[in-house]
């Protein structure tokens, strides 16, 4: 068993000390900067407007809505400061943020809701028309209001008659519901509590070398904790500044990068390529950019190396909902020789690789990632475990140590094929394929076989060409001769015009396999 690490220094007792302590000691420094793609920059909040905001927003759940410790609010909408005011606010309070996918269908919305039953549902004005047409009778205190209607920004006033609670409550206390971006089965969301949020802060802001100095410009949506969490949160929590984009748009991103200057960013494969590939990409400087972090197990080997050319490294972290989700990261010195890799575990977080049976695979064999750590949540809404007996969350996701001690993650226990009896793990084959230059995106999934029991099937986005597939698929074959054993091999090619993929990106494989079951998949 691993020995327990020890866990970093929290930035204060609780959420709401943490900025208050902030507002009173750099009260008029710049902690958000609303900006929205093709429009001139938005307004600017200082630490100390962010304190009475948050303080203004609580009173006003309170003593309008009756918002309770425990009680639910849920927010639907793009990136905004109240989103993370409300958590704030909300963390005061007792109560708990539920952030919801604005890219979901409204079936998938009525879904969430009706599972966490929200006491309030808060939205901006762009998402009114879809909360009204929202399906099915709406969940028990459900309650629609515009945030045009909360304060903004307000002068100081009375600080709300919560509950006080005591710094170790506090730091148990369910502050944040986020649902995970799963694409098949009941909607399950991870209880972070203040707890986690701080422990996180702590340990993305000290691996990523975040200072008060530092300007970060969000893209990534913050209703999930990547866009949350990775930086935006961290960067906060040491008094830095954040540029707060409405929304990812490629143009906007690399005139912001030119012009303001943001010293980090966090990006995922898809905006990685769409900067790198935009006409405006060579002549935009970047000579700001101390890294971009990506998060993803698996990012775009063009893409990477156009950023490195650059001399911008791209910095991996791994983690998932349930994680921080900073639990595994490749720092700016090895971005490049370690490119591939997940990197080291996180100050304070433990890992460990096991096998089905629950057992610590030997040195360099594929493992079930398992984490413990003080920013991985215990439990699922409202209360099913999240972790095993000693703490660990079992990630699902298969990787191997390298003897230096880095990691890097080879695919998903679930989607590990087995053919003829040796297992074969996809993304051994996807990162071998990138590298090809005809390339765009691919996924291998496994198929039944009658012969093999499973055979690798790889599904590819091409780049555009006048030849038929035949032409492709043995350029392909020859690529991975003498790369890949050819047992590991797809057994057949499929070209698609784009993978499937969740709003977070992910790829979804149980599309790709109902593809493959269809007549004309060839």
């Amino acid at each position: 068993m691993t020995p327990r690490a020890t866990p970093l220094p929290l930035p204060a007792p609780s959420l709401d000390e943490w900025l208050q302590r902030l507002a009173r000691e750099r009260p008029q420094a710049i902690a958000l900067s609303t900006r929205e793609p093709g429009e001139p920059a938005g307004p600017d909040t200082d630490y100390a407007e962010l304190a009475r905001w948050a303080e203004a927003v609580a009173r006003h759940l309170q003593t309008q809505h009756a918002v309770q410790p425990g009680d639910r609010i849920a927010w639907l909408g793009l990136n905004h400061p109240l989103q993370i005011v409300l958590l704030f606010a909300l963390a005061r309070l007792g109560a708990l943020l539920v952030p919801l996918n604005h890219r979901l269908a409204a079936a998938e919305w009525a879904a969430v809701l009706a599972d966490c039953q929200p006491r309030l549902l808060v939205h901006d004005t762009h998402f009114a028309p879809a909360v009204e047409a929202l399906p099915g009778p709406a969940p028990a205190g459900l309650c629609c209001i515009p945030s045009r209607q909360l304060p903004q920004c307000p002068g100081s006033g009375v600080t709300p008659g919560r509950q006080h609670l005591g710094h170790d409550d506090a730091r148990d206390q369910p502050v944040l519901l986020v649902y995970t971006s799963g694409t098949t089965g009941a909607p399950k969301a991870a209880v972070h509590t203040q707890g986690n949020l701080l422990a996180n802060m702590a340990i993305a802001a000290r691996v990523q070398g975040l200072t008060a100095s530092d300007t970060v410009l969000t893209v990534l949506p913050l209703f999930h904790v990547g866009g949350l969490c990775i930086q935006t949160l961290p960067a906060l929590s040491v008094g830095a500044r954040v540029l707060l984009f409405s929304r990812f748009d490629a143009t906007a991103t690399l005139a912001c990068i030119a012009h303001e200057r943001p010293t980090f960013t966090l990006q995922v494969p898809a905006t990685l390529k769409a900067l790198t590939e935009h006409p405006q990409w060579s002549s935009t400087d970047l000579s700001s950019l101390r890294a971009v972090w990506a998060g993803s197990s698996l990012l775009p080997p063009a893409a990477l190396a156009a950023f490195h050319a650059r001399g911008v490294p791209v910095c991996n972290v791994y983690g998932s909902t349930e994680t921080g989700p900073f639990s595994i990261a490749l720092p700016a010195e090895h971005a490049q020789d370690h490119a591939g890799s997940c990197g080291w575990p996180a100050p304070g977080v433990e890992v460990e690789l096991r096998d089905a049976l629950g057992t610590v695979v030997a040195p360099g064999a594929v493992g079930e990632i398992c984490i413990r750590a003080p920013n991985v949540v215990r439990h699922y809404w409202p209360d099913r475990a999240a972790c095993d007996a000693d703490g660990f969350f079992h990630s699902g996701d298969l990787a191997q140590q390298a003897p230096d001690g880095s990691f890097t993650v080879v695919g998903r226990s679930k989607d590990m094929i087995i053919s003829g009896g040796e297992n074969i793990y996809p993304a051994e084959i996807e990162n071998l394929l990138l590298q090809h230059p005809l390339v765009v995106e691919c996924s291998v999934i496994g198929q039944a076989d009658a012969r093999w029991g499973e055979v690798a099937v790889a599904v590819l986005v091409l780049q555009p060409t006048e030849h038929d597939l035949a032409d492709w698929a043995e350029p392909l074959q020859r690529f991975l001769d003498r790369r890949l054993a050819r047992y590991k091999w797809p057994r057949r090619w499929l070209r698609v015009d784009a993978l499937p993929k969740t709003a977070l990106g992910k790829v979804q494989k149980a599309a790709l396999k109902r593809l493959l079951d269809a007549p004309a998949a060839e």
